[in-house]
């Protein structure tokens, strides 16, 4: 009787800790007391809030980083381990990161839409950690990367199915 209760007591204790606080299925939070640019309380340009507008150089990203060398790292389903055929892309971006020691690297890790947000910002994680230690491993100085997830926050083709699940699942490697 004592086992069973000792037992009962450790199978509560476990469930117990497993659990989460974190809500996976709320709705996330929308700013509903925001203005559009232009509209009311707005003046020209937004200036009523005091706030300048940021404009977004497309290209900048781009001309900080290696010539021709891609920056996508894509991933299988549910894993975190780079494929042979993205050596190149590693080699190409840790020589660049080398010759140039001042420049940083943002590793985004991504997932596709499926999983619980906790899961999918862990295996996003794994997967930005997994080209940092690659990045690593060929020389290059760890304060110049930084990992960091989105699990699937941030898709970079919106959809269901196979085709746009794998395009969603990555790294990218965003020079600064």
């Amino acid at each position: 009787m004592l086992k069973r209760s000792i037992f009962a007591l450790a199978v509560v204790t476990a469930i117990a800790g497993c659990s989460s606080g974190t809500k996976l299925n709320d709705v996330p939070v929308v700013d509903r007391g925001a203005t559009a640019q232009g509209g009311a309380g707005a003046g020209a340009g937004g200036a009523a809030s005091g706030v300048a507008p940021v404009t977004i150089d497309p290209t900048a990203q781009n001309a900080a980083g290696p010539v021709g060398v891609a920056r996508i790292v894509y991933f299988d389903y549910d894993s975190y381990s780079i494929k042979p055929d993205y050596q190149s892309l590693i080699d190409g971006n840790a020589r660049f990161l080398k010759a140039n020691s001042q420049r940083r690297v943002a590793l985004e890790g991504h997932t596709d839409e499926r999983g619980g947000r906790e899961y999918n910002l862990a295996l996003g994680q794994k997967r930005a950690e997994a080209v940092r230690r690659a990045l690593g491993l060929l020389g290059v100085n760890d304060s110049q990367l930084e990992a960091v997830s989105f699990g699937k926050e941030k898709p970079a083709v919106p959809g269901s199915g196979e085709d746009v699940w794998a395009q969603n699942r990555r790294v990218e490697i965003n020079y600064r």
